[in-house]
């Protein structure tokens, strides 16, 4: 309970809160203090000089008369007076003999006295009068002593009563708070169980819990979409892997068994040649999209004419189109600058041809063309009359080692449009497939560095 984030974060609040009435208090028990003094000194000298007005008026023995009257009728010890001769002899009041610590005539202070034996704290003031008499009026200062503590008595009751709902509180956020991160620690253990397809449940309140829950369920998405792309990347690597070393192994056992001609034996070794650089070729094509992924390729970017690139590309792909009898066109509609890498850029486009070339019938047709958009991203387009490719597959080319129905006769390992896709991805673009009817129209938008 102690390790308890919530119950600790409470806590801190339950002081943080005393501490604020502690501030509150302090300026409360200040003012108090500074109005009761005032008051009372206000009172004691106002009483002094009333006493002093009678005695100028009715004498010594007046003021005696009237001091001995308001002993009687006040409350025990409610007010200290004391009138002495000039030797300090007490003539009338509630004062035995005349106290030590009094102040100098005319001042306010408070001084500590015996009043019938028992000590008091007192605030008095002295006056001098004619004749040498002397006249002492005070208060006690306990009298107010009682309200003074009820106030502390009343904070440290509201202290009480404020830690205690800050720990009922506490208590109540730590079992709510606990609830929920222990739906989320069970969901946890299930995934590292292998569950992958289990989220976080989502509550009607959309708090909090519910925000970072939903965070995570797309997270736990994301990773999941992850792992099995990875699996599914691992078999069709050794699929693909799997039929080019068979044959160089098949190649190699049969020369080493049949022991061929050289002619022969050159011939199968060109083969093997073949099967070993379509391996290289699959690992270069990897090494280049986890290049590509990690975002390496900016560090090479400099601004470049995607139509020229373009035009380079259509360039070298007319032989390939002219054997293949495909009318192969280039449509530049003005320049088209943007910040890239000019290889990836290059071989992204001519991924693109090499596609469209691949499944477009002999006499067919394939267009390329580039153009600056309002937005200022550069948009290359190659669009085919071939078979086309299903709306259901077209999220699904660019995956690495997709090969759809239409492609499994023909050369490749299903990664020249993974890497189209990488290439948009890393000049913050993107990579479409539209129906050209018939055929298809591959659209690259490239805006460059975000």
């Amino acid at each position: 309970m102690i390790r308890s984030s919530a119950l600790t974060l409470s806590i801190g609040y339950v002081l943080l809160g005393i501490v604020a009435l502690s501030l509150f208090a302090m300026p409360l028990w200040y003012a108090w203090h500074v109005f009761v003094d005032g008051g009372r000194a206000e009172l004691v000298q106002e009483d002094a000089q009333r006493l002093a007005g009678i005695f100028y008026t009715r004498g010594p023995d007046g003021l005696a008369k009237i001091i001995a009257q308001r002993v009687e009728l006040q409350i025990a010890n409610e007010r200290l007076l004391l009138l002495t001769d000039p030797s300090l002899k007490p003539l009338a009041g509630n004062l035995n003999e005349w106290p030590k610590g009094v102040p100098e005539p005319g001042a306010y202070t408070s001084v500590s006295i015996s009043v019938s034996g028992r000590p008091i704290r007192a605030a008095l003031v002295r006056t001098e009068l004619p004749g040498g008499y002397n006249l002492l009026v005070g208060r006690d200062l306990a009298r107010l002593q009682p309200l003074e503590t009820r106030f502390w008595y009343g904070l440290a009751t509201a202290v009480g009563m404020f830690a205690l709902m800050g720990l009922a509180g506490g208590l109540l956020v730590r079992r709510t708070v606990l609830a929920r991160i222990e739906r989320i620690n069970e969901t946890a253990m299930r995934i590292v169980q292998g569950e992958l397809s289990h989220r976080l449940p989502l509550g009607r309140r959309d708090d909090e819990f519910d925000k970072l829950s939903r965070i995570i369920n797309q997270m736990l998405d994301q990773i999941e979409q992850l792992v099995h792309g990875v699996r599914n990347v691992s078999n069709s690597i050794a699929h693909d892997l799997r039929t080019p070393l068979t044959e160089l192994r098949s190649r190699l056992e049969e020369v080493a068994v049949l022991r061929p001609s050289n002619e022969e034996m050159l011939a199968e070794v060109e083969a093997a040649v073949a099967d070993v650089d379509r391996v290289i070729g699959i690992f270069n094509a990897l090494l280049r999209l986890a290049k590509i992924d990690a975002g390496a390729g900016h560090s090479a970017f400099i601004e470049v004419d995607a139509a020229d690139a373009a035009a380079k590309a259509v360039e070298f792909y007319q032989p390939s189109a002219e054997l293949k009898g495909i009318r192969l066109t280039f449509d530049e509609k003005g320049r088209a600058p943007i910040l890239c890498d000019p290889v990836l850029l290059a071989q992204a486009i001519g991924n693109l041809i090499d596609n469209a070339l691949k499944f477009t019938p002999e006499e067919g047709k394939v267009a390329v063309e580039t153009r600056r958009r309002e937005d200022g991203a550069v948009e290359i387009t190659v669009a085919d009359n071939g078979p086309g490719i299903p709306e259901a597959e077209k999220p699904k080319v660019v995956e690495r080692f997709y090969r759809g129905d239409a492609s499994r006769g023909t050369p490749g390992v299903g990664l020249g449009l993974s890497l189209v896709g990488a290439v948009a991805r890393l000049h913050v673009g993107s990579l479409d497939f539209f129906d050209n009817r018939p055929g298809l129209r591959a659209r690259m938008v490239l805006f460059g560095i975000a």
